[in-house]
């Protein structure tokens, strides 16, 4: 998520009201989450595990809970806190702008397209040339759609985040400030939810077809011509890359990749990256040609007992 404008590393601690490691006009220019992060960005950490992809990652700007030694290049701001103050910026930043109408004032609606009733398109969205959106859509704040898109009847884009913070009152929320990026030619169906991301976008590459009900989570990045059968769900930071399959009732783990032209077969679960042009099945999913040999051997084990038995 990039700011307005630049800001110098006081001006941000003064926001979060915290100290600083670093020249008090150092430039920062956004913030991200730690894998979509990019120079001149503020990314946090909040536990010891995590100090050193945050201090050597591409980060500008790192907000951490602890003092220690600031890279050359960069500045460090010290909080007791990081989640709180990260979200702290995000509500600073981008703050929620309440509806006043179904269809903003905001919404840029490109020509040709069909917008059924009951549809509500948020502050700040883009829609495309030649698109069809059906009864019931929800599109919310500064969503981008590409041309000749179709949206099926009771699809939200851009729900928040599921992300969360374990206290020891409850769980806190990491509040959401990135976008839904549908390119051209992408089809959804009925009953899908695409969250946005935390601090950069879920992206739904040029061509790709979902069925209905499928659960898109936030920063995923779907490829081109991808096709995802219903009852999918695809957790937080995955990359799924360009012509891959997946069929219904997958499940994915947050983080995975899936590579260019993979086909993964219904009911698997996929718990791990999988390596391209290759056919999955199971949970723990395996190639798929070797896990059925493996069940077809689990099949004979009462023939074996049984033989045994009779030894």
């Amino acid at each position: 998520m990039k700011f307005p404008k630049a800001h110098t590393l006081k001006e941000i601690s003064e926001i979060i009201g915290s100290d600083y490691v670093g020249d008090d006009t150092f430039p920062i220019f956004g913030m991200n989450e730690i894998h979509v992060v990019e120079e001149g960005d503020i990314v946090f950490v909040d536990h010891p595990k995590y100090y050193d992809k945050a201090l050597q990652s591409k980060a500008s700007v790192v907000l951490i809970n602890k003092k220690v030694d600031c890279p050359k290049g960069k500045a460090l701001l010290i909080s007791d806190d990081p989640f709180r103050d990260f979200n702290k910026l995000t509500r600073h930043f981008k703050p929620f702008q309440s509806a006043n109408a179904s269809i903003s004032d905001t919404a840029e609606i490109g020509e040709g397209t069909i917008i059924q009733p009951n549809v509500f398109i948020g502050n700040h969205v883009k829609i495309g040339q030649h698109c069809v959106i059906h009864p019931n859509v929800t599109i919310y704040d500064n969503c981008i759609i590409g041309n000749n898109v179709t949206i099926h009847s009771g699809t939200v884009l851009g729900a928040d985040a599921f992300y969360y913070k374990n206290r020891p009152e409850g769980f806190d929320k990491l509040l959401s400030g990135g976008r839904v990026v549908i390119e051209d030619r992408v089809d959804i169906g009925a009953s899908c939810t695409i969250d946005r991301g935390v601090t950069g976008d879920t992206t739904i590459k040029e061509g790709s077809k979902l069925d209905n009900q499928i659960q898109v989570g936030h920063d995923t990045v779907i490829g081109k011509k991808c096709l995802i059968a219903s009852q999918v769900g695809i957790a937080g930071c995955v990359v799924i890359e360009d012509e891959v399959t997946l069929w219904g009732q997958v499940g994915i783990i947050s983080g995975a990749t899936i590579g260019k032209k993979a086909v993964v077969y219904a009911q698997t679960g996929v718990s791990k990256s999988l390596e391209g042009g290759k056919t999955y099945f199971g949970s723990p999913v395996e190639e798929a040609r070797e896990k059925m040999k493996q069940i077809a051997h689990v099949r004979q084990i009462p023939e074996i007992l049984e033989k045994l038995k009779k030894n």
